[in-house]
Formats: structure tokens, sequence, C-alpha cells
């Protein structure tokens, strides 16, 4: 059985927090058994691809009862306030990073060690993947999804131009110079939502122990290294190389009518632009994004995102069982298959070759993954660095004075933890 409930808008909390006490499960499943797994998600748009899911996971005896938000605050206001209620969440989708780490701190999700346990043994997960979901030690959530960050590029506007895919950031420089001297745009990027795309590609390319630091409070946003990134990026604005990031155009749209020749962005994009009619191998190609700084050697940026079980839920057990049929090979290939994007289970090969390739060089022994920006940092720096990239993006002021109020914060932070 699915029921379906799409909430939108500053009224959906209170709405779904009356819903949570009577939409649990209707098939009980305490103990593990067939269940109705009661399901939250800020993914209102994906709901087609859990039509799917619960198609295969049927069989199993486990179905998920869809309640999916568009408006992502309401969406983790309503998830906070459930905890409250006596009935929470069988299982949603949440944030890695600090958002997650709250969760475990306050004892609201269920423990997942021994499933990541024998997931690794069955090498359902690559090498890695692992370090997103831990917290002192043990495992919280399963990944619900992952995507890599590299240069999208439109295939027309390379060939008319005679550009070969850069396999270094100086051919990439190249490229970009040749592009705009043919008043080409090179490069995609917004001042919303995206606006720290660029930084983490440069410095995960530049200095990849000192992206790593940040994260940790071990390297300072006043680093010689992150000042040489936040100078190369301003030159490249300067330089023209960027669209307008302000434009209210969908990036694939852009890319798919050459607007611009290449766009930095997660494996999420190809499902994007096939929603365009654009068609990978044919219209456009992917390729790694060079390091900055060759002695980094290959840097590639994984986003993931879990999906969670609620401890104390009704049917704890029932969505465990749920949690490790998913990291499953049936339920990967379903996934993949479904939703057109790389699964992270290395035993399902994506139908994309573009995207197939990207995933094989993420999984050699070239390249070192790295978290993306937005999950990495803790939140007060992160919140506070949305404004100052979006503004940088924008205008292309003196990086500096951003920068110090950045580690203004992080130092703040660090000094709270103890």
């Amino acid at each position: 059985m699915k029921r379906t409930r799409i909430l939108a808008g500053a009224t959906a909390a209170s709405l779904a927090l009356g819903l949570a006490a009577c939409s649990s499960a209707d098939d009980g499943g305490g103990e593990g058994g067939d269940a109705t797994l009661g399901f939250y998600t800020d993914k209102a748009a994906w709901e087609p691809s859990f039509d799917a899911m619960n198609e295969v996971s049927g069989a199993e005896g486990k179905t998920l009862d869809f309640t999916g938000y568009s408006d992502t605050t309401a969406y983790d206001s309503f998830i906070k306030q459930s905890f409250r209620t006596k009935k929470v969440p069988d299982l949603f989708t949440w944030h890695t990073g600090p958002s997650l780490g709250e969760l475990v701190d306050q004892n609201l999700v269920a423990e997942t060690t021994d499933l990541w346990t024998q997931a690794e043994a069955d090498g359902l997960v690559p090498e890695g993947l692992k370090d997103n979901y831990t917290y002192d030690g043990k495992q919280y959530c399963v990944p619900l999804n992952v995507a890599y960050w590299a240069v999208y590029y439109n295939k027309k506007v390379f060939a008319d131009h005679d550009i070969e895919v850069p396999t270094s950031f100086e051919e990439l420089m190249a490229a970009a110079e040749k592009l705009k001297a043919a008043d080409v745009t090179p490069f995609h990027q917004m001042n919303i939502i995206f606006e720290f795309a660029w930084f983490q590609a440069l410095l995960a390319g530049n200095a990849p122990d000192t992206y790593q630091g940040l994260q940790t409070g071990d390297a300072s946003y006043l680093d010689p290294e992150v000042v040489e990134v936040m100078d190369r990026w301003k030159q490249m604005i300067d330089d023209g190389y960027y669209n307008d990031p302000g434009v209210t155009t969908d990036p694939q749209t852009l890319l798919k009518n050459g607007d611009v020749a290449m766009a930095y962005f997660g494996t999420f994009l190809s499902g994007q632009l096939t929603e365009v009619g654009a068609k990978s191998g044919e219209d456009y190609g992917i390729f790694p994004m060079p390091s900055m700084n060759p002695a980094s050697g290959g840097q590639m940026v994984l986003e993931t995102g879990p999906l969670c079980v609620g401890k104390g839920s009704e049917n704890e057990q029932a969505a465990l069982d749920y949690s490790a049929w998913w990291m499953s090979d049936e339920a990967q290939k379903t996934w993949s298959d479904e939703r057109g994007e790389v699964s992270f289970n290395p035993h399902v090969k994506v139908d994309d070759p573009e995207q197939q390739k990207l995933v094989d060089a993420a999984t050699s022994d070239d390249t070192t993954v790295q978290q993306r920006y937005l999950e990495a940092n803790p939140l007060p720096v992160y919140t506070l660095s949305t404004e100052i990239f979006g503004d940088f993006v924008t205008n292309a002021p003196d990086p500096m004075p951003g920068l110090q109020r950045l580690q203004a914060e992080a130092d703040t932070y660090w000094a709270d933890q103890g």
C-alpha cells in the first residue's frame, strides 16, 4: 500500500506534524516483518522514483508511504518537531555533515553500524563512503544517493572551436580563453544554492590538505593556499569566464543551448539534461575537474545524502531491514536505472558511458575523493559562506574581508567545541 502527500509552503510543517501521529505504519512490522513504512523527504519531485522502488521492495514485504515536501525549510522544521511526538518517522531523508551530527547527538536516529559492516564485507559500498556516516566510531543512516562533481561540457561548442577535453588546469584555462575570444561564455556559476562550487573545486585541487583542514579547524581561511584560490577565482570572474550568476535560466538549459560551454555540477545534472532533451555522449560529455595544482593529484568531490531511521519509531526494525535492502545490488540497480544516475554500489554499472567513465576515474587509485563543501564544514561557517561567496560571485570584490569574516566565524565555532 502507498499513500502520497505532497506538502509545500509555510504551513506544511504544522500540517505534517498532525499527520505524523496517525501515519506511521498500517501493517505493523515493529519486529522487522512486513510493513508499510512512513517515509518523509524534501524531494517531492522524486515520487515516481520511489514508486518504482516500491514495486521491487514490495516483494520483500516492505513499501514506503511517501510524504514529499517541496519546501526544504518546512521539511527540516517538521523532522525536528516530529521527534517530540509519540510517532517519529520510520524513514526520512536528511543531510550528512553537522546536520546529521546534531540528530545523532540528540539520540534521534538509529545506529546502522552492523549494516555498514555487512555492506563493506559484501562489497556494496566504496572505500571512504562510510566516513560521511560515522560519528564517534559508529555509523548512522545509509546513503540514499551519491553524486560526483565534475565538469559537463557542450560537445558541439567544443567541436566548433576545436577544443579537446582538458586534462590539466592549464589546458582548462586555455580552453576558457579561446572560448571567451570567440564570444562564448566558458563557465557556468550561480550566486544561490551552489555559490560555493568553484571555491570547492579550486581549493580541493590546489591544496587538498587545506580543504580538509577547514573542516576540522586545522586550517584557516587566511592561509596562503586559500588566498591564492580566491585571487585566481576573482581573476577568472574579471576575465569574463563566467555567465551572469543571477540569471534565472536553469543550468541544464544554458549548457544544452551552448549559452555556456561548461558547467561544474554533481552527476545529478545528467538527469536534468535528459529532461530538457540533451543526450549524453552526443550533446554533452563529462570530465573530472583538473587540479589547479598538479602536485595535488586527481581530486573529486562526492556528495551524498542519507536515508535515516527514526530511533524509537513504531517500525524501527523493519526500517533498518529496508535500509539494508536499499544498499543491495537489486535495489541500487533499480534506483540507478530509474534515476539515470550513478549508484554508490560498485557492483552497479550505470548505463550512461559518460557517467561510468567518471565513476571509474573517481574509484581509481589516482584520485582522492573529497566531501562536498556544504556538508563537510561547520553549519555556521557554511551559512555565512553563502552570503560571502554569493556576493563574491556577483560582484568579485577584494576577497580578504570575506575571508576574514569566515575565519572569525570558524574561530568562534571551534572555540565553542573546546
